[in-house]
């Protein structure tokens, strides 16, 4: 074999790897250029007066607001306020909906007997819970407490179910000719299957927990970036309101691509991460 034909098959196989980074490189150049074109547009809009100044303050002066928030203890102790009360929130509904969904589809007619009641109050929006909250627990930490795990809950449980229905009956048959027991069955054939549904279901929920603490925190009232956030709109800082808008949103971003690293890490075998990654 000659060396040029060597150096053509090392390149054929590379080439594949080539390909993928640039493709990642193009869609990382294209999201950043969209972000740019955003950002100068909220500069020059305000700025030239086609939108008034007061209701979207230019970017600069959101900027400097920002600054200004990134110093001050009260944006930090906010945020420390908010993200417990969205782990608590989230750590009890993740809790709560893996065993309830486990149980209920481990468990013959179980699912027959309890849908009626989850369709009736999976629909129920948790902001609708906000007066008898407020009527049972006040302004506590309670109330905000209840509402994230509320509508966490049912993002988990769902997708539990989801995964109980794919577990293969072969499967399932299988385990029960081997004498496997009840949590046997769970360990090594349900929970792999249903493994994929639960982490989506966490990722969905993460994003909900942390939407419903900081709408509870504006609407209820506490310590949190919600409170803190509607305290700087009654005082009339506009630009001191988009940057606390500014901040909520890249906790959001945090969250997201915090659940999508867990998602890659908890399952490199699915199909799904492996698509991902090439």
């Amino acid at each position: 074999m000659t060396g040029a034909t060597q150096a053509v098959r090392r390149g054929g196989r590379h080439a594949p790897a080539r390909g993928a980074a640039l493709r990642r490189g193009l869609d990382w150049g294209n999201r950043v250029i969209g972000v740019l074109v955003v950002l100068a547009l909220w500069q020059l809009l305000p700025s030239a007066g086609a939108v008034s100044p007061s209701a979207v303050p230019p970017l600069d002066d959101v900027a400097s607001a920002l600054a200004g928030q990134l110093g001050s203890a009260a944006l930090w102790t906010a945020l420390g306020e908010t993200v417990t009360g969205w782990a608590i929130g989230l750590a009890a509904a993740a809790v709560g909906g893996i065993v309830a969904g486990l149980a209920i589809g481990a468990i013959p007619y179980a699912r027959q007997a309890t849908e009626s009641t989850v369709e009736f109050l999976r629909p129920i929006p948790s902001v609708a819970l906000i007066p008898l909250v407020v009527l049972v627990y006040g302004t506590d930490i309670r109330s905000d407490l209840v509402l994230v795990i509320y509508a966490s809950f049912w993002q988990v449980l769902i997708q539990v179910l989801y995964g109980m229905q794919d577990v293969d009956p072969v499967a399932l048959e299988t385990a029960r000719s081997y004498r496997l027991g009840r949590l046997s069955r769970i360990r090594y054939v349900t929970w792999p299957t249903a493994l994929p549904y639960v982490i989506t279901g966490l990722r969905l929920a993460a994003t909900i927990a942390l939407v419903l603490e900081i709408t509870a925190e504006l609407v209820i009232g506490g310590r949190g970036l919600g409170s803190l956030l509607s305290v700087t709109r009654a005082s009339g800082a506009a630009a001191g309101t988009y940057a606390l808008v500014v901040i909520a949103g890249l906790l959001g971003l945090i969250v997201n691509v915090a659940a999508t690293k867990v998602e890659s890490v908890a399952l490199p075998w699915h199909h799904a991460q492996r698509s991902a990654a090439a």
